[in-house]
């Protein structure tokens, strides 16, 4: 919840960067702060930082008129990544584990989140990740129920980051695999644009969550969601931003997938902020 004033501060930096980047006159600068500090004083213990963050973009639209700020990034983002794929397909179909490489490059990718850092080395994140110890690591318990599952369900989060997604799906070869975007722009989550511009359709069938939070909140989703989620044998969740909209099931089928980009997150995991995580609750 937002009652950890941390989370609060983190969303106030976050959109101020995006309000000077929007370019408004300072009198709605003023009047979106006004109504940012009441949404907080009505909702500090009924939302998540993700569901804040939902709202405060659905007020922000209402001055700028823009549907999808990042429009511009994710493109680049999911460019950046692209330009990637040579050599990382290369290094994994030579590797001596395949599962564990593509694996890592999918955490790896987890670095492209614009809630949290719009300053980051995708390059310089991948080789450290590639060589780093999973803080918790629960990969192995992973790879074991991917091959006794019958059905797949895999929680996207960013744009770009799909890429390593993508890459991690092709390696795992799962024969009944669905793949969830957001169901429309927010911050620069996926959408079906980025799911359409990398290819992820030609490889595995996509479905929107039919929300645009940037988390998946299953309650607050379509009804067709809410149908792949219930039946899914097991769910793979990118991002840190699913694990705080989903942490609170302790459901055993879901295993999350991160970075840990914040001590209030690092603190729910009991491991040092920057970390890597593969993560069961079971």
């Amino acid at each position: 919840m937002i009652s950890d004033h941390r989370c609060f501060f983190c969303l106030t930096r976050a959109f101020e960067k995006l309000v000077e980047k929007e370019n408004i006159p300072n009198e709605a600068k003023s009047r979106f702060t006004h109504e940012m500090i009441t949404l907080y004083q009505n909702n500090w213990e009924g939302l998540t930082a993700p569901e804040f963050s939902r709202e405060l973009h659905g007020i922000l639209k209402s001055y700028t008129n823009n549907p999808d700020p990042y429009k511009d990034v994710k493109k680049e983002n999911n460019d950046q990544a692209l330009s990637f794929l040579p050599e990382l397909s290369k290094f994994i179909s030579q590797s001596r584990d395949p599962f564990g490489a593509a694996l890592r490059i999918a955490v790896a990718g987890n670095i492209m989140d614009f809630a949290v850092n719009d300053n980051f080395n995708l390059k310089a994140t991948i080789s450290k990740t590639l060589d780093a110890d999973f803080a918790i690591d629960n990969s192995a318990r992973l790879k074991e129920k991917l091959f006794k599952a019958e059905s797949v369900l895999y929680l996207g989060d960013n744009a770009g980051e799909i890429v390593f997604d993508k890459l991690f799906i092709e390696t795992i070869k799962h024969p009944n695999l669905v793949y969830v975007v957001r169901g429309s722009p927010v911050i620069n989550d996926a959408t079906m644009e980025d799911a359409e511009y990398v290819g992820m359709k030609e490889i595995v069938s996509v479905i929107s969550n039919g929300y645009n939070a940037p988390s998946t909140i299953p309650e607050k989703c379509s009804t067709h969601f809410k149908d792949h989620f219930s039946n899914a044998d097991l769910i793979i969740s990118k991002g840190q931003g699913n694990l705080e909209g989903l942490a609170t099931l302790n459901d055993k089928r879901i295993f999350f997938l991160l970075m840990v980009k914040c001590n209030v997150m690092a603190e729910f995991l009991h491991v040092k902020k920057d970390s890597l995580v593969v993560y069961n609750p079971s």
